[in-house]
């Protein structure tokens, strides 16, 4: 797993010699990450594949020294070595003074060199008049506050950069654009989701009103079966009562007629 953060810096010495491997002497080392493990409360390692930096950039010099051409008083003939995880990125003087600085793989290294010539024109200034004949790791603890200084520095890249800013503040806007779009999709969903219940509940009032209409045309022809038959029985009882009573009138008036011709 790859990172963009600082992890180590060092300081060498190379005294080449024609023909052979070129002598390698680490002077000063300052182990950002370890040093940021300890004091920031950090629980465990944070960052993985942390390992014994300075064999391994020994190692690098000795097998791909930094390029010729440096001007007097400058460093320069950069070069970036990578493994999976980590890069090395390294420089050196015309005296033989090398910078190097350790990253995990996405750092730029066009920021790695920046901090390296500002590094090492600090360094020169404070403490070149030691680096000529000091002994392997004589200048760790001299080393220490240039190196941390410059190590903070350049552990926020969008601090240095003005491109890593520039990209950061884009990702920012990614991220914020993803989310407005994730937001925007889910209330489109809430939308769509409510339309829908809407249109069942349409769907429901309209079968009900249906249903509705229906139970009163039954009812209206229930009511109007009732009064028929209450009307009809109505009608039954009066001709029951008034049939006979006419009958009997009517039987009344004919005898009154026969016995008063």
């Amino acid at each position: 797993m790859t990172d963009d953060k600082l992890r180590c810096s060092l300081v060498y010495r190379i005294d080449a010699a024609i023909g052979s491997t070129p002598s390698v002497s680490m002077l000063a080392k300052y182990d950002y990450i370890s040093d940021y493990e300890a004091h920031e409360g950090a629980a465990g390692t944070l960052y993985a594949g942390r390992g014994n930096y300075g064999e391994a950039v020994t190692m690098v010099l000795k097998n791909d020294p930094p390029g010729a051409g440096a001007e007097v008083g400058n460093i320069g003939g950069f070069k970036v070595v990578q493994s999976d995880v980590h890069q090395v990125v390294y420089g050196g003087d015309s005296d033989g003074i090398c910078l190097a600085v350790v990253t995990g793989l996405r750092y730029p290294s066009r920021v790695a060199t920046q901090m390296l010539t500002e590094l090492y024109a600090e360094y020169i200034k404070a403490l070149g008049s030691q680096t000529g004949g000091a002994p392997p790791n004589s200048l760790n603890k001299p080393s220490k506050p240039i190196l941390k200084k410059f190590c903070a520095k350049y552990s926020n890249i969008e601090n240095v950069d003005k491109a890593s800013a520039i990209i950061g503040k884009v990702e920012g806007v990614k991220v914020q654009m993803q989310d407005n779009i994730a937001s925007m999709l889910n209330n489109m969903e809430k939308t769509e989701a409510i339309s829908d219940q809407a249109n069942q509940l349409n769907d429901q009032a309209s079968v009900f009103k249906k249903k509705g209409k229906e139970l009163s045309r039954q009812m209206k022809c229930k009511n109007m079966k009732m009064n028929l038959i209450i009307a009809g029985l109505v009608i039954g009882i009066l001709l029951v009562i008034l049939v006979p009573l006419i009958s009997k009138a009517k039987a009344a008036t004919d005898k009154n007629d026969d016995e008063n011709p």
